[in-house]
């Protein structure tokens, strides 16, 4: 019996410092998101005009091929704005880099960083760098809006891109279903409009106005930078601001972006055309962070969790999640 009970407590402390070690590990990479470089191959004869002998005037010039995916937040397993702003103000210190080529994938996010980043963008662009942007499989609402810092704009045929807009969230009013199941909740504050969306009390018209001018102000900064950007009339861009996506075709047909293209023709343009260094050797900035046991563990308990409380109170599990939401902001984003 002891024997059996000192086996079983060893394999539990074992246990016990494998997930801590885990834990150590998977906080490790999220403090500091893993960085991919890669090398574009070189001296191809098959490049026009390259010269090896003209090339070795700039062999240790870079364009910084830098990747943005997923929503546009504070941090996330595929997005770390830290991370993002750090590499950007990076390259623009380093004397090496002479352009970058962003390739943004995302379905927008957070006015906040979208912005952020978006500003950052166009800091680098004073050190009289280049940005070329090339939009992939969607850069939408926040990922366009970031696109805009660029001095071009490519798109994938498939792209999906626009959805110029502003979201704030949605409101759930359950105090009818607490009543009928017996639920009683109130939240002390001070200032009538302190608790205002909150799910346990209904919206009033004041509270409705209040967030809808704050959307209003985002979405007007949001139509200037692309009446500027793009070279428009404030009017026009307006009209192309209603919040849908647009088809790579239909964006270049209304002036959304520059040329519908692949990713390596972009780059042959940047570094032949504009940078005229034919071979130029590319880096590849991309934040990576895999997912860790911990990850999967926490994620498994969350689901099973939100699942069970949508169940008892017969909600779809996307209400449950929005009532527990931490944050309570205006996104560029398309839902």
């Amino acid at each position: 019996m002891k024997k059996s009970f000192k086996s079983g407590l060893t394999v539990f402390i074992i246990l016990i410092l494998v997930v801590a070690a885990l834990a150590v590990k998977s906080a490790v990479s999220g403090r500091n998101p893993s960085l991919t470089v890669t090398y574009a191959s070189r001296g191809n004869s098959s490049i026009s005009n390259y010269d090896p002998k003209i090339a070795k005037s700039y062999k240790n010039e870079y364009i910084a091929a830098l990747y943005i995916e997923g929503t546009i937040q504070e941090a996330s397993q595929s997005y770390n704005q830290q991370w993002l702003l750090s590499t950007i103000q990076h390259l623009k210190d380093d004397d090496n880099n002479v352009a970058i080529a962003l390739y943004i994938d995302s379905p927008g996010g957070a006015v906040y960083q979208a912005d952020e980043t978006y500003l950052a963008l166009m800091d680098y662009r004073t050190s009289g760098k280049q940005i070329y942007v090339y939009q992939g499989p969607m850069a939408a609402s926040g990922g366009y809006y970031i696109s805009c810092a660029g001095d071009r704009i490519y798109a994938n045929r498939n792209t999906l891109t626009g959805s110029i807009g502003v979201i704030f969230g949605s409101s759930y009013d359950l105090t009818g279903l607490f009543d009928k199941i017996g639920i009683k909740t109130e939240t002390v504050h001070s200032g009538k409009n302190k608790n205002m969306f909150n799910y346990n009390e209904p919206v009033t018209d004041e509270q409705r106005a209040i967030m809808q001018s704050i959307c209003d102000e985002c979405y007007e900064q949001f139509v200037q930078i692309v009446a500027n950007r793009r070279q428009m009339d404030y009017i026009d861009a307006e009209n192309l601001a209603d919040g849908r996506l647009y088809t790579a075709k239909q964006a270049l047909e209304n002036g959304l972006i520059d040329k519908i293209d692949s990713w390596d023709n972009m780059i042959k343009d940047l570094s032949e055309d504009e940078l005229e260094r034919p071979g130029i050797k590319v880096v590849t900035f991309k934040k990576e962070r895999k997912s860790t046991f911990i990850d999967y563990m926490t994620g498994a308990a969350k689901d099973i969790a939100l699942a069970k409380n949508a169940a008892a109170l017969g909600l779809p599990q996307s209400v449950i999640e929005d009532m527990n939401r931490k944050d309570f902001y205006p996104m560029y984003l398309h839902k």
